[in-house]
């Protein structure tokens, strides 16, 4: 007669947490890419950390008579520019290191030959595969098994160690982020008090100032003494 295991509710919660951690998020996509003679610039945007490690890596498709640029840059409000390339062909790797927390863009741009007539350019087009990887997902722990002679259970470790990291930092991020709105949440009360504070005082100074202005005029008309 089978029997079968069952495990406690903790542990097997514990358990399914470990194995969502193991599975890294897909930062994957696949589009198609109009070509223009001056083409807008179409970004895929992606969070990431200051001084997280960017891996892109772009894979465009078969096209004559057109040209595609590749820049990468941030959200920050300098709009700094990491990586710039042009006339990029077949499978590129790109690594940049950021150096600000927000969100990295990869941008494309696809450049129709001056000798091809608009007209055509409406069905010219580049398939873009577009893959990036960021953080611990940009490591090659493969190699740094091969270097350091790691073990299958080692480079796992050195894996968690590496997502546990980003974890911890994504903490960190938030606990930044939470103490910069609390700030802006007591100074936006304190400058909403000194308002209230100054229409008072102004609508009392007024009150006092119509009355003796009105105590003026009616001496003035010999209404009172």
């Amino acid at each position: 007669m089978a029997s079968s295991l069952r495990l406690p509710a903790p542990l097997a919660a514990l358990l399914l947490l470990v194995l969502c951690t193991l599975v890294p998020p897909i930062h994957a996509i696949k589009f198609s890419l109009q070509t223009f003679r001056f083409p807008p610039s179409k970004c895929i945007w992606n969070t990431a950390h200051d001084g997280a490690l960017v891996i892109v890596t772009a894979n465009v498709g078969p096209g004559d008579n057109q040209r595609v640029d590749i820049e990468i840059i941030d959200s920050s409000p300098e709009k700094r520019v990491y990586l710039s390339k042009r006339d990029i062909k077949g499978e590129t790797r790109l690594a940049v290191t950021t150096h600000a927390d927000g969100e990295v863009g990869v941008c494309f741009k696809n450049y129709l030959h001056k000798d091809i007539s608009s007209e055509k350019a409406t069905k010219m087009s580049r398939i873009i595969d577009l893959d990036v990887d960021i953080g611990a997902e940009a490591v090659d722990y493969n190699a740094i098994a091969n270097q350091e002679s790691l073990s299958g259970l080692e480079t796992e470790m050195r894996k968690l160690e590496g997502l546990v990291k980003e974890i911890v930092d994504e903490m960190g991020y938030l606990k930044k982020r939470e103490e910069r709105f609390a700030d802006t949440n007591v100074s936006t009360q304190q400058r909403v008090q000194n308002f209230a504070w100054f229409t008072i005082l102004s609508l009392a100074a007024l009150g006092v100032w119509q009355i003796f202005h009105l105590r003026s005029f009616f001496r003035r008309k010999y209404l009172i003494d």
